[in-house]
């Protein structure tokens, strides 16, 4: 069985300028809107083809990433697969630049702030149920692209990892970056 986890193509929409606290949350939806703006390097059209099935979470940039990649009909689209929702506040005039804002919002999560977004403890258990799903997936099709975040991608590698499944602890942060993960029989 084998797991490959790669990240979406780069997004139509750029995080950058200076955003207000309270306007983080609809610039956060709009990237979310996003489709992608590139087209896969040969090493992942190669390693995608070699996949049997694709799934993906059910946000744009993931799903034209998949067909882009060469896979017209997807197995599962599903928000389990999405990435990990980044905190945020509603109000508050304080400005920064969106780089900074995201920087700070990731920091502040990792001690335990969630308000409007997920915390580590639920992304953690999402990522469990996302990799339960895809060994599933595995099972029956052998061979499973998943085409999903950065963040979240880190975190079902790490589930993978911990159940006897060899790869790279991290499966690539960048655009079309990618880890493959099989699975070691004991």
């Amino acid at each position: 069985m084998e797991i490959t986890l790669i990240r979406h193509g780069k997004p139509t929409f750029e995080l950058k300028g200076k955003a207000k606290a309270r306007d983080v949350g609809e610039i956060i939806s709009r990237y979310d809107l996003s489709g992608i703006e590139d087209e896969p390097p040969e090493n992942a059209k190669q390693r995608a083809s070699a996949c049997h099935a694709a799934v993906c979470s059910d946000f744009t940039r993931s799903l034209e990433s998949a067909k882009a990649l060469g896979f017209s009909d997807i197995l599962l689209s599903d928000p389990l697969f999405r990435e990990i929702a980044i905190p945020h506040f509603k109000q508050g005039t304080l400005t920064m630049s969106v780089e900074a804002w995201g920087i700070l919002l990731r920091c502040l999560s990792v001690i335990g702030f969630s308000r409007n977004g997920e915390s580590l403890y639920m992304a953690k258990k999402r990522a469990q149920v996302a990799a339960s799903t895809l060994i599933d997936m595995a099972r029956e099709h052998k061979s499973i692209l998943l085409v999903g975040h950065g963040f979240v991608n880190y975190f079902i590698a790490q589930e993978l990892l911990a159940r006897n499944w060899v790869g790279p602890s991290k499966p690539g942060g960048g655009y079309w970056e990618y880890g493959v993960y099989h699975y070691r029989a004991t």
